[in-house]
């Protein structure tokens, strides 16, 4: 990853005077998010009349600003031709359904065949956008629904959507355990503080909101929707194991293998062979950076969770039938 760096400059107008400075900035260079310009404010990178500034800064109207642009482009990673299932696409956004198994970022272990390099090949112009324009995740064994934004004022857009919790993220995800209600988890998470690889619930954690409901109640599992409030890293997967009801075949954080009471041989061998979280996003909506009009996207669910489902409401039917 390389730096994109310009410098751009602007004029307070007068009809700003006693106003906060960060306020201003946001307002001069709409097409950067407010995180980023506080993050340049904080660097130096923003000055106001050839110095430094802090955010709560009143402006006086006439003054120059000078705006050090770094932007992390995504040029060495290389476009390969890795095929892409898109489910919306124009000139300023890309949803996509990522499989499982699919790595979005490359990284140490995985310096080739992710979504990036998909996307580079797709569209070479995300080179020069932050992250190729991706401004949200998906683990790699986690299937589902993506947007990638196409410009640089759609990327601002969404990123500004995300932090403002307007961008409605739906996933199913197949648990261990009947619930009989659905409910919040709303509990902080950071890094595990002995295991670097893992999350976990923790008081001095950032704030982690997961609202979950009954899709369908099997025998000894259950089919949640979850709803992500926050988008914590492995949010909805540390959450349902602080709540005992791990995901199915999740590795890190699913504990082990719990077979239900008299499983047929073709569960059995569905659950010992389901080797990542059974958890898929679903759908995604969000506003149209430029239109302004809703987009709602939904990725089908993918045949390995779909096997599952049906093994596991057969086992319900069976142990219902047999009880009778």
């Amino acid at each position: 990853m390389t730096d994109s760096r310009q410098t751009l400059t602007a004029t307070v107008p007068d009809a700003a005077a006693g106003r906060r400075f960060d306020a201003v900035l946001a307002e001069l260079f709409p097409d950067y998010s407010r995180s980023r310009l506080a993050a340049w404010i904080k660097s130096g990178d923003a000055r106001l009349n050839g110095r430094e500034a802090r955010p709560r800064d009143p402006v006086q109207g006439g003054e120059a600003v000078e705006l050090n642009v770094v932007l992390d482009t995504q040029t060495h990673a290389v476009a390969e031709d890795i095929a892409l299932d898109v489910l919306y696409e124009d000139a300023e956004v890309i949803v996509l359904d990522k499989p499982a198994g699919l790595v979005v970022h490359p990284g140490a272990g995985n310096p080739a065949g992710t979504l990036v390099n998909a996307l580079l090949h797709r569209d070479p112009s995300l080179a020069a956008l932050p992250r190729a324009g991706i401004v949200h995740r998906l683990d790699k064994d986690t299937s589902g629904v993506m947007v990638v934004a196409r410009t640089l004022p759609a990327h601002t857009s969404l990123v500004d959507q995300l932090s403002a919790r307007e961008v409605h993220r739906q996933y199913l995800a197949v648990v261990v355990g009947a619930l009989v209600s659905g409910g919040t988890a709303n509990a902080a998470i950071d890094r595990h503080p002995r295991d670097r690889l893992r999350m976990a619930v923790r008081e001095d954690g950032r704030e982690a909101v997961t609202h979950f409901r009954l899709r369908e109640r099997f025998r000894a599992h259950t089919l949640l929707e979850c709803r992500l409030e926050t988008g914590r890293t492995h949010q909805i997967r540390v959450h349902m194991q602080h709540l005992k009801h791990p995901i199915v075949g999740d590795p890190l954080y699913g504990g082990p293998l719990k077979l239900p009471k008299g499983a047929s041989d073709s569960l059995v061998e569905t659950l010992r062979g389901f080797k990542r979280q059974a958890l898929h996003a679903e759908t995604l909506e969000f506003v149209h950076p430029i239109s302004g009009e809703p987009v709602r996207c939904t990725a089908p669910v993918p045949a390995d969770m779909l096997q599952l489902v049906a093994e596991l409401r057969e086992d319900s039917r069976a142990a219902a039938e047999a009880g009778r």
